[in-house]
């Protein structure tokens, strides 16, 4: 039993990206030009939200930690990707691979319940607009994103312990980009039946009881929405929300086709495909999402940049 607990192995080799050797410099070019839009694009509406006084409200609170969890959790992935393609060496350490599953679920999870808290703060704001500001105040603001962060960090410490309490053997060749919980869970050599219930257990609640929240949020804002007499306003209202719903569909949809479809029916290179997307391709369009459809952010940004333009003149 004691020798189960051992690992034996010092580092993983990860094999995601070898089948396409002639495609290298493409994929570095591709990756490299997704996290650098990626960082600029969450890094710049964060600065957005700070400096500009309209924007410090609930809503664009929430927005800020939500592009930090996206630039966050997208460096935690890509840059490994980017060395991969350029150096060739696909050898990653034992501790790096856990520090890399670690803040990847951290990130990932907590993305998940701020999601949920955003719904919320609509349905707030939908259902109970003179009281939104008393309702939604600082101190509660402060209260959920700290719950979320917390939720998520409690998950991403279960989720680590139990997978990396397993014994890997003599195999240690990841079939992927980076340390995802399903190529390493087949790699162990001990007895997975336990570890799998409890992960599988707990990533499965923290995806349906944070889609649920959202689903029952956005059923009571159509409720609050139906009330609405005028049709012009109904549309005006509803569409307030139609970035966090495009948002909510990309992230969820991703995770639920990765996390809970039966193993029967799943493909290594689908679950590639779908992991490239939510860890690459979704914190580049969240900031654009916000961006595009939302008047306030595009005044905010119309004013930030002509000041510059002034200054520069100047």
């Amino acid at each position: 039993m004691a020798k189960n607990n051992l690992t034996t192995i010092a580092e993983f080799i990860l094999i995601g990206f070898t089948d396409y050797p002639n495609l290298e410099i493409l994929l570095f070019l591709v990756f490299l030009s997704f996290y650098l839009i990626t960082l600029v694009g969450n890094v710049g509406l964060i600065i957005l939200i700070q400096v500009n006084i309209h924007l410090h409200t609930p809503m664009y609170f929430f927005l800020s930690h939500l592009s930090l969890l996206d630039a966050c959790y997208t460096s935690v992935i890509t840059p490994q990707i980017l060395a991969t393609l350029v150096t060739g060496k696909m050898a990653i350490s034992y501790g790096r691979c856990a520090a890399q599953f670690f803040f990847f679920t951290i990130c990932a999870g907590t993305e998940c319940f701020m999601l949920a808290v955003m719904a919320y703060d609509r349905y707030v704001a939908i259902s109970n607009p003179l009281l939104y500001t008393v309702a939604m105040n600082p101190r509660i603001c402060w209260s959920l994103v700290v719950g979320s962060y917390v939720c998520g960090m409690s998950g991403a410490i279960l989720r680590t312990a139990c997978t990396f309490t397993l014994s890997f053997c003599s195999d240690n060749q990841i079939n992927f980009f980076f340390c995802d919980l399903p190529p390493l869970l087949k790699l162990a050599c001990s007895d997975t039946t336990n570890t799998e219930i409890v992960i599988v257990f707990f990533g499965n609640f923290v995806i349906l009881a944070n889609a649920l929240v959202i689903l029952i949020s956005y059923l009571l804002i159509i409720k609050a929405i139906l009330r609405i007499k005028s049709s012009g306003g109904r549309a005006k209202t509803f569409s307030t929300c139609a970035s966090h719903l495009t948002a909510v569909a990309l992230f969820f949809g991703t995770l639920i086709f990765m996390y809970l479809r039966s193993g029967s029916g799943k493909s290594l290179e689908e679950d590639k495909v779908v992991s490239v997307f939510y860890t690459v391709v979704i914190p580049m369009l969240n900031p654009l999402i916000y961006s595009l459809r939302n008047k306030d952010v595009k005044t905010a940004f119309k004013k930030v940049t002509g000041r510059f333009q002034v200054s520069q003149s100047m």
